[in-house]
């Protein structure tokens, strides 16, 4: 069940953290390896319906609303019993292998008010997300009560960074209400085009943005585009 570099070592659940979305900026210190890989994880996806029903009305089938991030869950154990290769037993258990894990998935960022953003890899395993839930279970200990061994449940949210997102999900539907960056070259027909199918709405879009001048778009400012059912009458 596990994957193995040339070398003949197992491969190891390995976390690393981030101070931006884009994954560009590393943690100083911010990595982490397990020191057991865990039995199992699991991956979980939603979709999410609008059930809304006009009165009166049959019923209809559910629409689509939106896709939430997915969530990954599995559990860490942290092992100084002397049972594990590699990890001897410490004069404090697993304290520092607990607080170097906290460090990595539960570290502020004050400057940017978020927690740390996460890559965790492992096999086949390529997930980017945040640590939404934590549990620590300490089960053995030493004499004096220094834990020996704990188990961390752990949840975490996973995204796609923003421009990936946008690119994978296409949402360009006629029916759906979209806001749109002005850039340099863009005109009204040309984004009502791209948005609409079809060019002829920008007018509409010109009346729903309250433009008095629809030639001159100024790089910056946010466009609205109302759904076409309603720009459309």
């Amino acid at each position: 069940m596990f994957d193995f570099i040339n070398n003949g070592q197992m491969t190891k659940l390995r976390i690393e953290a981030y101070s931006d979305p884009q994954f560009s900026d590393p943690i100083d210190d911010g990595e982490f390896t397990a020191l057991m890989n865990p039995e199992k994880y699991s991956i979980r996806y939603e979709i999410e319906h609008n059930n809304e029903q006009a009165p009166g009305t049959s019923t209809n089938a559910p629409k689509y609303n939106r896709q939430p991030p997915g969530r990954l869950e599995f559990d860490f154990v942290f092992d100084r019993t002397g049972v594990v290769r590699d990890y001897e037993p410490k004069e404090n258990g697993v304290i520092d292998d607990v607080e170097n894990f906290k460090k990595v998935v539960l570290q502020y960022q004050g400057a940017n008010h978020k927690s740390n953003y996460l890559i965790l890899k492992w096999g086949s395993l390529y997930f980017k997300g945040t640590m939404i839930d934590l549990n620590l279970e300490f089960k053995v200990f030493k004499p004096d009560g220094a834990p020996i061994r704990a188990v961390a449940k752990a949840t975490f949210q996973g995204f796609i960074e923003n421009d990936l997102r946008v690119a994978m999900e296409n949402a360009q539907s006629p029916d759906l209400t979209h806001l749109r960056t002005v850039k340099h070259g863009d005109t009204l027909p040309l984004l009502s085009y791209r948005i609409y199918g079809d060019s002829k709405y920008y007018l509409e879009v010109a009346k729903a943005n309250k433009l008095s001048n629809f030639r001159k778009l100024t790089v910056g400012d946010q466009l609205f585009f109302p759904p076409i059912e309603k720009v459309s009458k």
